[in-house]
């Protein structure tokens, strides 16, 4: 049965009319609004990478990095804690890589380098070193340098200039004693071997084993923050030695305190010819130059 328009209206109307007219609260349903907060709710921010940590540490420690500068020794501390706690894993590195092979076993293998950044204020990158792969004597000039073995064995042998009696160092003396070529007089700050997991070495601009040279003992990986870089603009290129034992020459008893253990002469050369260092793309966890 068809229900017509105007019935339906008066039927409806009848029945209001009847019906007492009540007014129901308005009714709030939390359980609506308690499932909208969850989802406004912020995820939690993804851990940090170790590799972005040591990144905005370096930032932070070398923000006023200039030639001579030294870190506070809070920001030493802090800065040589993060590399501290570096792996290989942080940075996607395995022994098994080529970078680690040994070649030709007559000749010196090459080392390879992955640059990781670099600014104006400080670096960072990775030398890969097979056994028997050495990085020759040379210097940091106004640098403070952190050196973190990240595995194996490395021999590192390393100097600070001698002082002199009445102040001062041979880095910087003018003396009929000196031989020609630049020989100047070092003091010998380490040499040993040091093996992963070891603490992070850190050599200042004027001591602490600013010239040093590294022989790997097994394959052997090591992170470098330097601050400030190296800069042929600025005059902080890097320069190479030999060295000679302090019976080698002679005249120099008069510019130390009578303690010539642990006493050599160095002497400025060029780069070795057989020192070949190659380029490697790093390939590791990324990080966020912000």
């Amino acid at each position: 049965m068809r229900i017509e328009p105007d019935l339906a209206g008066k039927k409806g109307k009848q029945q209001l009319e009847q019906q007492p007219i009540i007014t129901a609260p308005s009714e709030k349903k939390p359980y609506k609004a308690a499932s909208k907060n969850k989802k406004r709710q912020k995820k939690p921010p993804p851990m940090q990478t170790a590799i972005q940590k040591l990144f905005n540490t370096c930032k932070e420690v070398f923000s006023d990095s200039r030639p001579g500068f030294i870190p506070s020794p809070a920001a030493v501390k802090l800065l040589g804690s993060v590399l501290d706690d570096m792996k290989p894993s942080d940075l996607g590195l395995r022994q098994s890589m080529p970078y680690f092979r040994s070649t030709d076993a007559g000749a010196k293998p090459p080392v390879t380098y992955m640059h990781l950044y670099e600014c104006d204020k400080f670096s960072m990158g990775i030398f890969c070193l097979p056994q028997n792969a050495v990085i020759p004597l040379h210097n940091h000039p106004g640098m403070t340098v952190f050196s973190k073995i990240l595995f194996g064995s490395m021999h590192i042998k390393s100097y600070d200039w001698a002082t002199i009696i009445g102040g001062g160092d041979c880095s910087n003396k003018e003396s009929s004693h000196f031989q020609p070529h630049e020989i100047k007089l070092a003091k010998v700050k380490s040499n040993a071997v040091y093996t992963a997991p070891c603490d992070t070495s850190i050599l200042y601009p004027a001591e602490g084993g600013n010239i040093h040279c590294f022989t790997a003992v097994t394959p052997v990986a090591v992170l470098d923050v330097l601050g400030p870089p190296y800069s042929d603009k600025e005059g902080r290129d890097c320069t190479y030695y030999s060295s000679f034992p302090y019976p080698s020459f002679s005249g120099g008893d008069d510019l130390i305190n009578g303690d010539i253990e642990g006493h050599e002469w160095l002497e400025e050369r060029k780069k070795p010819e057989d020192f070949i260092v190659v380029g490697a793309r790093y390939k590791g966890p990324k990080f966020v130059e912000k």
